[in-house]
């Protein structure tokens, strides 16, 4: 399987995020990471948000009308930068203590 690192640095060449890499990454966080390969994910989280990387999960069939997508981006970016926000908290108040990256944390 991939470092996180490795499938982070692919979808932001391509700018795409498909779910077998999406699940990929899940899988790696639940086990096996550095603070290189978290560090590695925060920035794929910032394009995602800033619109740099799509993702395959939340394409959508039915796109609206230019009108209300102008009107509503800002309210959706907004929503989509909290809940990754939420989201990597979420993972970062769940891992367990790596002792041999304290250093490089500040620990």
């Amino acid at each position: 399987m991939a470092l996180i690192k490795e499938i982070v640095q692919e979808a932001l060449t391509i700018g795409y995020l498909s779910v077998v890499a999406e699940d990929q990454l899940r899988s790696q966080l639940q086990s096996n990471y550095d603070s290189e390969d978290l560090d590695a994910w925060i920035i794929l989280q910032r394009a995602i948000a800033a619109g740099d990387v799509k993702q395959e999960s939340r394409r959508k069939k039915a796109s609206p009308s230019p009108k209300a997508k102008d009107t509503s981006s800002s309210i959706k970016l907004a929503y989509q930068m909290a809940a990754e926000l939420a989201y990597a908290a979420a993972v970062a108040l769940t891992m367990t203590k790596n002792t041999k990256d304290q250093s490089s944390l500040g620990a």
